[in-house]
């Protein structure tokens, strides 16, 4: 591209990152209210009071339950900027067997929840994570879980997903009432559903985790997040 230059060439600046990013910010931001807004950085201090949510998980693997805490913290409060983001996170149990690895993810957790930027790969990390003497189902729900720090991965999805920070994968209403349907006729066919709601034929789910999946019109479908083998 040529760009013709009219006035005379005093002098020159190679651009910097900083400079870069500076001109994406603006340019991504209104320019009056660009150098107000307060992005997640490690710097910030925390707050007297934060937000705090509380979810409770019972592997069956172990006797005790794990209390996971959450804390929030509110950035540009009362502005159209305003978002709510993970400061920091705890994780209580009257078991002392994962006393040392508890402690340990709490913190560098916490550590990157601080550190500001994208931290939603945080889920896809502890959801990955399995233990070799296997996972578990989780009862009443028949969701399958890798491991207990997979679970806290799901977990902290949920919790993600309720702030809008990561985006549910809500099916359309068309879907909903055909897997519905679909659920139903299956349910009056087998004389009525399993313990977890879904055919007690049903097999795992790669993509929800959900022992859901069933063979429907010729093709195995998941009866639960919609997952086709066939689109």
């Amino acid at each position: 591209m040529t760009i013709k230059i009219d006035k005379k060439i005093v002098g020159y600046k190679v651009r910097s990152e900083d400079d870069k990013n500076a001109a994406l910010a603006a340019a991504v931001l209104p320019a009056t209210s660009a150098s107000n807004v307060v992005m997640m950085h490690e710097k910030i201090e925390r707050p007297d009071v934060l937000i705090g949510s509380t979810y409770k998980i019972k592997p069956p693997v172990g006797e005790h339950a794990f209390y996971i805490t959450i804390n929030d913290i509110v950035l540009n409060e009362g502005t159209d900027h305003e978002q709510q983001r993970p400061f920091e996170i705890f994780i209580n149990s009257k078991s002392m067997d994962h006393y040392a690895w508890v402690v340990a993810l709490t913190r560098l957790m916490s550590a990157v929840f601080r550190k500001g930027g994208d931290a939603t790969f945080v889920v896809e990390e502890l959801k990955a994570v399995f233990d070799p003497q296997g996972g578990y189902f989780q009862p009443g729900t028949g969701v399958y879980m890798p491991s207990i720090i997979a679970e806290i991965g799901a977990v902290v999805e949920k919790h993600m997903k309720r702030i809008g920070l990561l985006k549910g994968d809500e099916l359309d209403e068309h879907q909903r009432a055909l897997i519905a349907e679909k659920r139903k006729q299956l349910a009056e066919k087998a004389g009525g559903a399993g313990a977890t709601g879904f055919p007690a034929e049903a097999t795992l789910c790669n993509k929800c985790h959900h022992k859901s999946v069933i063979l429907m019109d010729g093709c195995m479908t998941c009866l639960n997040c919609g997952d086709s083998k066939c689109g």
